[in-house]
């Protein structure tokens, strides 16, 4: 066992959803991606903790899932893949 600490997570945006959110306005998308972001926190925070990500789980392995975010006309479905500590983005719908 070692002392050092576990490398934190990653939030990577597949390209289709990166596509949708280069055509938000700006302001849409910088909140997009500052939810992304602590998305990624919390979500990797609750995998180290041994607790359910947030969302709706999409599957019974525990590595797809479906959140919409508040107050905002778009929907995420992402995937937690543990061995790379990443949580990746693999849909994001923006109803317009």
């Amino acid at each position: 066992m070692t002392d050092r600490p576990q490398r934190g997570w990653t939030v990577w945006t597949e390209e289709f959803p990166a596509s949708v959110m280069l055509d938000m306005p700006p302001d849409l998308s910088k909140k997009v991606l500052n939810f992304l972001l602590a998305l990624g926190i919390e979500a990797g925070a609750a995998v180290d903790a041994d607790r359910e990500p947030p969302g709706s789980p999409m599957d019974d392995l525990g590595v797809r899932y479906s959140l919409e975010i508040p107050g905002e006309p778009v929907i995420i479905e992402y995937a937690v893949i543990r061995e790379e500590r990443q949580i990746r983005i693999a849909v994001l719908v923006w109803f317009h």
